[in-house]
């Protein structure tokens, strides 16, 4: 750059710094400025305030209007005490009010929660509630707002019936199965006349504040999500951590569920919820004791006449694969539900390697009864010994590089200046060729063992098998194993230190460390500048690892901490096992082998020989084009 394009670029400079300073507004200016966007603000705020009193004068309207036209039909039905009915079995412990015919409290036995109590509640009074909304010729009819009578009551069964006049009625019935499943049935009678010819559908609201069911808030907060199933298959959900405020859902489907990491309410139709639900889901603040907002407002069959019930099936249970695959069987409706979707097993190639691989492995083992701890342990040596020779095979692809490395300096030696780089990565691919080696061998078993980390990445956190269990100083397995809590959220760290973490991380490390040797023993020239840089990111990752996985669960660290333990254990292994003079012998006979006989060379090492002794027939005529050149001048 010369001494006038300085001097322009510094002139230009000026230009725009002083036309900023004089083009800016004055303090009086500014002031002005200010106080208008206040008052812009203000008038903006007081009128989505008026807006949204507007609204809900408009809905309260609405609903005393509805209560009003429900109170003239169901005249009877408007008052009366909330009878609570238990329904229960082995499994579950349901009870229902005869306000609203509904379930309000859901106790999962068997499974404790959090705070140690022997069984979980799922969800209890206000946190959650379900409406079935009709809406008439002449009024708007909520079940939610009717006192039912309960007849035929039992263990498993009940009957809630709401009066209305003239001998009009609305039945619900309610059915236990002897699992997890509830049965319901809905039908009106002699209200016909009531509604218009076309009506076939009524609308179902349902709401519910999800719990927080396990220790670690943040990592079950990541597996909570509103699900559903579409009726040409398949299933679909919201977000985990985006916030959702009536989502269109623009299928026909037939289930809901309000899912967390390990339960699950899920609500199935048998004649379908009809595409235009509006699904909400808002995640809540860590230490409110919930993790969701769920809600949604959907339409499903309707037969005025009463001929036809409207059927529902309640599923309130783990989210265990085999057991949701069961939901079918239990079911009434005959449809293929694939509830086992619930359990997440990750996408495409990971999904395939857990459905058909690590779940059965995992079912296998663990149905000898041992810790499961032990079963995580087992699989591990089962997995290192399907992929150990994949890593011999990569492992003695590096040791091939190691014992040639001094042939590959000598050869490339006069190859050092910068231009050279393409010629000299030439010159040792052929090197390489002429011994039967290639540096590519070593890498596509690595890249094969990738896909099991990930499958385990996705399968550990949402085994509910580890719920609960407990190994050594891990309380439980499905959560963090802290060390050390305190109060406070501490920006990426938390409020605590996992130990299993810490220990998987101290393994990466390790094992990171191992690599850079085997990887320094085998680079030449510039490649091993190149991997001074790459030591770095190599050594940096156990870091980046540890805020991720600090909120983890300690049964996924273990796991990773035990694979990187044997990963470390083999290679050392294979490198006291050895014997670099002997593989060099090998090669040395290859080498000649190829020498004397050209033909049995591969394709790839044939062709990088001949592009070898291409670059040298191009370097030789260079070499002789610049000697001529320098004889002309001298002469």
């Amino acid at each position: 750059m010369d001494k006038n394009t300085i001097t322009g670029f510094v002139l230009i400079a000026l230009i725009l710094i002083g036309f900023s300073w004089w083009s800016r507004p004055s303090e009086e200016e500014q002031r002005a400025a200010f106080v208008k966007d206040s008052i812009e603000q203000v008038n903006k705020a007081n009128t989505e305030q008026q807006r949204q009193t507007a609204q809900n004068k408009q809905r309260s309207l609405a609903r005393q209007k509805a209560l009003a036209d429900t109170n003239a039909l169901f005249h009877n039905a408007m008052t009366g005490e909330e009878q609570k009915i238990v329904l229960q079995n082995s499994k579950l412990s349901l009870t229902l009010n005869s306000k609203g015919a509904a379930v309000e409290k859901v106790v999962v036995k068997q499974f404790k929660d959090r705070f140690g109590n022997p069984d979980m509640v799922l969800f209890d009074g206000k946190d959650q509630s379900i409406s079935y909304m009709l809406a008439a010729k002449e009024t708007n009819i909520s079940t939610s707002d009717l006192y039912f009578e309960p007849t035929e009551i039992s263990d498993s069964t009940v009957v809630f019936t709401a009066q209305a006049s003239e001998g009009k009625s609305i039945v619900m019935s309610y059915r236990l199965g002897a699992d997890y499943m509830l049965h319901m049935q809905m039908r009106v009678n002699g209200m016909g006349g009531l509604f218009a010819p076309n009506t076939s559908t009524m609308d179902v609201n349902w709401y519910d504040m999800c719990r927080q069911q396990e220790k670690g808030f943040t990592f079950e907060n990541r597996y909570a999500s509103l699900t559903w199933h579409k009726t040409k298959g398949g299933t679909d959900y919201l977000r985990e951590t985006s916030e959702y405020r009536n989502e269109p859902i623009e299928d026909n489907f037939d289930w809901v569920a309000f899912k967390n990491q390990f339960f699950s309410a899920v609500m199935i139709a048998k004649n379908n919820f009809q595409e235009g639900a509006l699904a909400t889901s808002v995640p809540q603040k860590k230490g409110s004791g919930y993790l969701k907002e769920y809600g949604i407002q959907m339409k499903t069959f309707f037969d005025p006449s009463g001929q036809q019930p409207s059927e529902f099936e309640f599923y309130y249970g783990p989210n265990d694969f085999h057991l949701l695959k069961t939901v079918e069987e239990q079911s009434t409706f005959g449809k293929d539900l694939e509830m086992q979707d619930l359990v997440y097993l990750g996408w495409t190639i990971f999904r395939f390697i857990n459905r058909w691989f690590t779940l059965p492995l995992f079912e296998l083992i663990a149905g000898f009864g041992i810790n499961m701890a032990i079963v995580l342990i087992l699989i591990t040596l089962i997995l290192k010994g399907i992929t150990y020779p994949l890593v011999k095979k990569s492992y003695m692809s590096s040791a091939k590089m190691r014992v040639l490395k001094p042939k590959l300096e000598e050869a490339t030696k006069h190859l050092n200046k910068p231009e050279d780089a393409m010629q000299k990565q030439q010159a040792m691919m052929a090197e390489y060729s002429k011994y039967g080696v290639s540096p590519l061998s070593g890498c596509l078993p690595m890249l094969i063992q990738m896909p099991i980390w990930i499958a385990m990445f996705q399968f550990v956190p949402n085994a509910i098998q580890l719920r609960g269990q407990s190994f050594l100083w891990i309380d439980d397995l499905s959560t963090y194993d802290p060390i050390i809590e305190w109060g406070t959220n501490l920006w990426l760290i938390g409020d605590h230190l996992s130990l299993t973490c810490i220990l998987f991380c101290a393994g990466q490390l390790l094992y990171s460390w191992m690599m850079a040797r085997q990887q320094k023993d085998q680079m030449v020239g510039a490649q091993a500048e190149q991997l001074k840089m790459m030591q770095w990111m190599m050594y940096l990752m156990p870091l980046m690892f540890f805020f991720m996985f600090n909120d983890y669960s300690s049964g996924l660290n273990f796991y990773y901490f035990v694979s990187l333990f044997m990963s470390a254990s083999i290679m050392f292994l294979l490198r006291k096992t050895t014997n670099d003079e002997k593989l060099l012998r090998i090669l040395e006979a290859r080498y000649q082998e190829n020498k004397n006989n050209p033909k049995k060379m591969s394709g790839l090492a044939a062709r990088l020989q001949a592009m070898q002794e291409q670059q040298m027939e191009l370097q030789r005529k260079r070499e002789e084009l610049e000697r001529k050149k320098r004889d002309l001048r001298g002469s």
